[in-house]
C-alpha cells in the first residue's frame, strides 16, 4: 500500500496501525514468519486523450504477503519478503495470485543492509514518495519520462521493469547520514522486444540521505544505463539519466516536502524538469474521527516537442485527498487530479476503500 503518515494518525486516534495486521504464524528459536496483506476496491472516472471521462470499478493493487527473518548470529539477521497482487474486483475472472509485485531477500545487521531480487526504485522511495505517495493520483515524476523517453515509443528494451534483478547495499546511519549504493544486472540471455539488442550490463544506482531532527534531505542518481541499446538496423539508442533531490520536514503528524528532479534524455526532444511541493496532515479529531489530508502541486517544464507532455512545454500539475479511518484496519479515501494536458488528458476523481489484515 502506499502510505505515509496514515498509520501515525490512526496509532494516534485508535492506539493501533495498519502496518502492524501482519498476523505471525512462526515465532521460534529466532525464525518469524508474518502473512499481510490488503484487499484494495476503487472507483475512478479519468479523461481520456480525447477529454472524454472514462469510468470504471478496479482493483487498486490488492496484495497478499509473507516475510520472514531469523538470527545468523547477534548482530546479523538473515530476511526474505515476497508480495502477490490479485484482481479483488474481477477475482473471477483473474489467475488468483498471478503477479508478483516485489521478492526479495538479504542480511542486516551492524553492517548495514544487503539485498537482492525486485523492489521499488531508490529514487521512487527516497525523492517521489514523499511528495506524492497516495492511493490513485500521483504526479508525474522522471521515472514516467524515461519510460517514454523517444518520440513516444514505449516498447524501449527492459523499461517495464525497473524492479528487477537488482543488488543493493544501504549502509547504516551514522550521525544523520546514511548512503545506499546499487545495480541492477541484465544478462545477454534476457529476453528482448525485437526492436533493441543489448549485451550483459550492470547498472548503476546510487542516493544520500542526511536527517538532523524533524528536517531531512535525500539525493538519487540512476543512470539507467541497462535501457541503453541498439535497434535492429544498426543506430544506437540512449536512455538518459535521473537526478532527484528532496527536502522534508516532519513535525508530529505533518509533513511538508519539496523535490526537484530531472530526467536527462541522451536521444530526441525528452528531457523532463519536475518541481514540487508536497503535504500530509495525518488528522484525529475524536477517537472516531482520523485520517489524512494530502495534496502537492508541481510543475514541469519538458523539452520543446516532448512527446511527455502531449508536445507542450510546461504543465501544472495538481494532485490531493482524503482518507478516512472505520478502524484500525480499514479506510475509505477520495481523491483528485488536474494534469493540464491538452483536452484535459488525466483530470479525474477516484474514491475506494481499503482493508489490511
Amino acid at each position: 500500500m502506499k502510505k505515509t503518515l496514515l498509520a501515525t494518525a490512526i496509532a494516534g486516534a485508535l492506539g493501533a496501525s495498519a502496518a502492524a495486521q501482519a498476523a505471525t504464524v512462526y515465532n521460534q528459536d529466532g525464525t518469524q514468519l508474518d502473512i499481510y496483506g490488503n484487499i484494495q476496491i476503487a472507483y475512478k472516472s479519468v479523461n481520456d486523450s480525447d477529454g472524454n471521462a472514462k469510468d470504471e470499478v478496479f482493483d487498486n493493487g490488492s496484495t497478499v504477503g509473507f516475510s520472514g527473518q531469523h538470527i545468523i548470529n547477534p548482530g546479523l539477521t538473515g530476511y526474505f519478503k515476497a508480495e502477490f497482487e490479485h484482481q479483488a474486483d474481477e477475482e473471477k475472472k483473474g489467475n488468483g495470485l498471478g503477479n508478483g509485485d516485489q521478492a526479495y531477500l538479504g542480511m542486516k545487521g551492524n553492517f548495514g543492509d544487503a539485498r537482492l531480487g525486485s523492489w521499488d526504485p531508490l529514487i521512487d522511495d527516497w525523492v517521489q514518495d514523499p511528495i506524492s505517495n497516495n492511493e490513485y493520483f500521483d504526479v508525474s515524476d522522471s521515472s514516467g519520462a524515461a519510460l517514454d523517453p523517444f518520440n513516444g515509443d514505449d516498447d524501449i528494451y527492459g523499461t517495464d521493469d525497473r524492479e528487477g534483478d537488482k543488488f543493493q547495499y544501504m549502509s547504516p546511519v551514522w550521525a544523520g547520514l546514511q548512503f545506499a549504493v546499487g545495480t541492477q544486472y541484465k544478462g545477454d540471455g534476457e529476453s528482448d522486444d525485437g526492436d533493441i539488442r543489448q549485451d550483459s550490463n550492470a547498472s548503476f544506482f546510487g542516493g544520500l540521505k542526511y536527517a538532523v531532527g524533524a528536517f531531512s534531505v535525500a539525493a538519487v542518481y540512476d543512470d539507467l544505463d541497462n535501457y541503453d541499446g541498439q535497434y535492429a538496423n544498426g543506430d544506437n539508442y540512449e536512455s538518459g539519466d535521473q537526478y532527484g533531490l528532496t527536502a522534508q520536514y516532519t513535525i508530529d503528524t505533518l509533513r511538508v516536502a519539496a523535490k526537484a528532479e530531472r530526467f536527462d534524455s541522451e536521444q530526441g526532444d525528452a528531457d523532463a524538469d519536475f518541481y514540487a511541493l508536497g503535504a500530509r496532515y495525518g488528522y484525529a479529531l475524536s477517537d472516531n474521527f482520523a485520517g489524512d489530508i494530502y495534496g502537492a502541486y508541481q510543475y514541469i517544464k519538458a523539452d520543446d516537442g516532448s512527446d511527455f507532455l502531449n508536445g507542450d512545454d510546461t504543465a501544472n500539475e495538481v494532485v490531493g485527498g482524503v482518507t478516512y479511518n472505520i478502524s484500525p484496519a480499514m479506510y475509505t479515501f477520495i481523491e483528485g487530479a488536474l494534469r493540464d494536458r491538452s483536452q484535459d488528458e488525466g483530470d479525474g476523481v477516484a474514491v475506494g476503500a481499503v482493508y489490511s489484515f
